[in-house]
């Protein structure tokens, strides 16, 4: 604080320069959630094949991490053996693929409003995945919380006026995949103590998730499209799509290491009522009253879920400097005892 009370250029420079990281992040998951509705939408450019969108995607992120990790030297790459490849990121990327598998086919059958309001259960996925695989302990008030916003999502899909079976069933299912990819995360890496950044994320997982999406699309998509010779690779249109899903993963890269994980979560929730409101004014999706209801209460659910572990990591922080505080009065009092016992057999002699 300067004179008068007002803020210093440098906490200036840092408040904008945080709030430019959470709005090009915004921007970027924005356009990156409506360009593949664009795409996969039968109303719109028409081109209903979720796996190839997906397996075009990690191609050109898989290229893209390659360049700037081998080539350009961009970014350092993370040492990694064969086994920790294999027993640590191959069931990552298989859990990635199905999950950016199904909720990219979900964008055929719902609305873009409805399908954000199927994402608030994420953290009740996480949750629940976190209790089941013992990463996380059960407390009582938190999975009051968790039905809370389960009840307001319930809501919500009651109120949908579009709601489709197949599509809640895919989007759930993304839900719950991607949910045990971030549990397993940091069961099978962090916990190892292995670190990625989105951009090494991508250069070993991408190339994985391109693995697995190929299985299905040889039997799903593969015969459609070889029998539909009308079909001509636009490259205008998965290119610029494919270079904004790329510039998404730097832009986490920003936000993340600049402000914090959780800015990002306050910042999802800010997207996420945008998207809505885009996706009734511009897209002319039918959002109901009930349907904004039920997500208000799935939101208030969240808010607090992100509140309480805001507080849970402040409290942690704040453990963590009594206990060095501890060790360093423990450390200077043995040092004083040494240096009483050295004066004492001094005066003795």
């Amino acid at each position: 604080m300067g004179k008068g009370g007002t803020l210093s250029d440098s906490v200036i420079k840092k408040i904008v320069l945080s709030y430019s990281y959470v709005a090009i992040w915004i921007f970027l998951s924005f356009t990156v959630i409506v360009y593949n509705k664009y795409i996969l939408d039968k109303k719109m450019y028409n081109w209903p094949f979720p796996i190839s969108l997906t397996m075009i995607h990690m191609s050109f992120c898989s290229t893209l991490a390659f360049l700037l990790i081998k080539v350009f030297k961009f970014v350092e790459p993370v040492s990694m053996s064969r086994d920790t490849y294999l027993r640590s990121v191959v069931p990552i990327g298989a859990l990635y693929s199905l999950s950016l598998w199904l909720s990219n086919s979900a964008y055929i059958y719902l609305s873009v409003s409805f399908i954000q309001m199927l994402k608030a259960l994420m953290p009740v996925a996480v949750y629940s995945i976190g209790v089941l695989l013992k990463k996380e302990g059960f407390k009582s008030d938190t999975m009051v919380n968790m039905l809370s916003i389960s009840f307001g999502v319930a809501i919500a899909a009651y109120g949908e006026a579009r709601f489709d079976v197949f599509g809640v069933i895919l989007q759930l299912g993304a839900v719950a995949f991607e949910a045990t990819r971030l549990v397993l995360i940091q069961i099978l890496l962090t916990s190892k103590g292995i670190t990625l950044n989105p951009i090494t994320s991508l250069y070993y997982v991408a190339p994985c998730c391109l693995a697995f999406l190929f299985i299905p699309w040889i039997y799903v998509e593969f015969p459609v499209l070889r029998d539909t010779s009308s079909f001509h690779f636009d490259y205008a249109i998965f290119g610029t799509n494919s270079l904004c899903a790329f510039a998404l993963n730097l832009a986490v890269f920003l936000l993340v290491g600049k402000t914090s994980a959780l800015t990002m979560n306050v910042a999802g929730v800010v997207k996420d009522w945008l998207l809505i409101a885009f996706s009734w004014s511009v897209i002319k999706d039918t959002v109901t009253p009930i349907n904004l209801f039920g997500y208000g209460i799935a939101f208030l659910g969240v808010a607090y879920y992100n509140h309480a572990k805001l507080q849970a990591l402040k409290a942690n922080e704040a453990q963590k400097k009594i206990q060095q505080a501890d060790e360093e009065s423990g450390r200077l009092l043995e040092e004083k005892g040494g240096d009483g016992d050295g004066k004492k057999n001094e005066s003795d002699n």
